[in-house]
């Protein structure tokens, strides 16, 4: 029997609304307050990547796709990326060298509580090499008034949005003004 989690307990990721606090550590020193994300420091947006954990080789491929396009999403106006896992910092660091990550900053150690505040599925590890727990895959965009632009979660590994794709409606959004979107406004 699967566990049963009330609706009513799950935090969704509202746009225009300010995301929930986060501080975690940062593979090589630092937290995540150091990188000030969501201020527009060094362009308008913030990207944050939630990742499954070392275990994914899904997560592999973005996360390298991450680390090859962080000139291009600051041209198009992200001054911050981070991706941020469950994972301890022995296998976030694994991930680094294994992944062969040269520019990413990598956050580990977010717990259940804050993943679920975050709206993020959690899933059981089954499978050789995966943690007990872990959260499925999510992607937040937010604006330089640190509320949420875009955000989307998945429950399995795959369909994920392509880095490119979030480059183009990055350069889109910000040519035509185009307002955060998936809330009716009061």
């Amino acid at each position: 029997m699967w566990p049963q989690v009330a609706l009513e307990s799950m935090m969704t990721i509202l746009p225009r609304t300010q995301p929930p606090a986060l501080s975690l550590p940062l593979v090589g020193g630092g937290t995540i307050d150091d990188l000030e994300l969501g201020t527009g420091v060094d362009g308008r947006f913030t990207l944050m990547v939630f990742y499954r954990g070392l275990h994914c080789p899904v997560c592999r491929k973005q996360l390298r796709e991450l680390d090859a396009e962080l000139d291009a999403l600051r041209e198009a106006g992200v001054g911050r990326v981070v991706a941020i896992s469950m994972d301890t910092l022995k296998r976030a660091s694994i991930s680094i060298e294994d992944w062969e990550l040269s520019r990413l900053p990598i956050a580990y150690g977010l717990s259940e509580e804050q993943a679920r505040q975050w709206g993020l599925f959690i899933s059981s590890g089954f499978k050789k090499g995966e943690p007990e727990l872990f959260s499925e895959p999510g992607m937040v965009i937010l604006d330089s008034d640190n509320t949420v632009f875009w955000a989307t979660v998945s429950s399995m590994p795959f369909g994920r949005m392509p880095i490119k794709a979030i480059i183009h409606g990055i350069e889109y959004v910000t040519e035509e003004k185009y307002p955060a979107r998936g809330v009716v406004a009061p």
